[in-house]
């Protein structure tokens, strides 16, 4: 079991091209990532990395790093407090801060160079290294708190969904593209070893379908990722037809941030993501009345 206090990391370079391959992956063409001219007109001033990018990033560590392969993913909170741009080096950081019945907890770190180093992501995740069997996740149930009745044309209870059913390509993409090459994400053996009916869909995979939801339906194009909580209940496999739907659950007018109920559920029911997102919609395309 890794020890108390424990850290890796690795650093990469982030180029338009990737962001360019995550939108076309994830679906998530959302300007801020993809159009220059775009997001040279919004308070970023130039294009940044999707939120799941960056997650991605995370994930590789974890493939490889600390804990390893084979490693499973039960939890993982992100907030991003800076935007990441193209062709700065970025360090990604995994520091082990507890052990409970044999699942760590690991708090996760991405910064950009700066004065000092710029954070752009930060969290905590919860992992299963090989070996050791995964627990039962709960589900979050989404919070009623009160808030603003309208911004933007956005109003609560607003939703918006789509459908998708990832394919071996689709992985083997992500893969490449990543560089998070967990073998439960890539070959059905390692998967069925840790008891999975075969290979796994990779969480940034399914935490994308809510990118693409936020950052081109509802809120909307321009919006902007500033936090999100995600747990996996159970597993999503490559093939089987996924649900990703977003509800808005409270409106913040005076800082103009939408809270949203994020899950994507397998088939009728089982739900493979479920989570929370804080948005900044600042940027907003469209600030016009709408309808779901």
């Amino acid at each position: 079991m890794m020890r108390l206090g424990e850290a890796a990391g690795y650093r990469r370079v982030l180029l338009q091209q990737d962001f360019d391959r995550f939108a076309r992956l994830s679906h998530d063409d959302n300007p801020i990532h993809c159009d220059p001219a775009f997001a040279a007109k919004s308070h970023f001033g130039a294009t940044v990395a999707h939120g799941m990018m960056l997650y991605s990033c995370i994930s590789k560590g974890l493939a490889e790093l600390i804990p390893g392969p084979g490693a499973v993913q039960l939890e993982q909170s992100l907030m991003f407090p800076n935007a990441t741009y193209t062709r700065e080096t970025i360090t990604i950081g995994l520091t082990v801060e507890g052990e409970t019945d044999g699942v760590l907890e690991i708090a996760t770190l991405v910064t950009r160079p700066g004065g000092e180093a710029v954070t752009t992501a930060t969290g905590r995740c919860r992992v299963v290294p090989a070996g050791r069997s995964a627990p039962a996740v709960p589900a979050i149930s989404p919070a009623e708190e009160p808030g603003d009745a309208e911004l933007y044309g956005l109003q609560p209870g607003m939703t918006a969904s789509a459908q998708r059913a990832f394919t071996a390509a689709d992985l083997d993409e992500y893969g490449d593209l990543t560089g998070d090459r967990n073998p439960i994400y890539r070959e059905d053996a390692e998967a069925r070893a840790r008891g999975y009916a075969g290979r796994l869909v990779p969480p940034p995979l399914l935490a994308g379908m809510f990118s693409d939801l936020l950052g081109t339906r509802l809120p909307g194009r321009g919006t902007g990722w500033m936090k999100q909580v995600l747990r996996y209940p159970g597993p999503a496999y490559p093939g089987e037809t996924l649900t990703a739907s977003v509800t808005i659950t409270r409106l913040r007018a005076d800082k103009e941030l939408v809270n949203l109920d994020t899950r994507v559920v397998a088939g009728e029911d089982r739900v493979v993501c479920a989570g929370e997102a804080l948005v900044l919609v600042r940027n907003l395309e469209d600030k016009g009345p709408k309808s779901f």
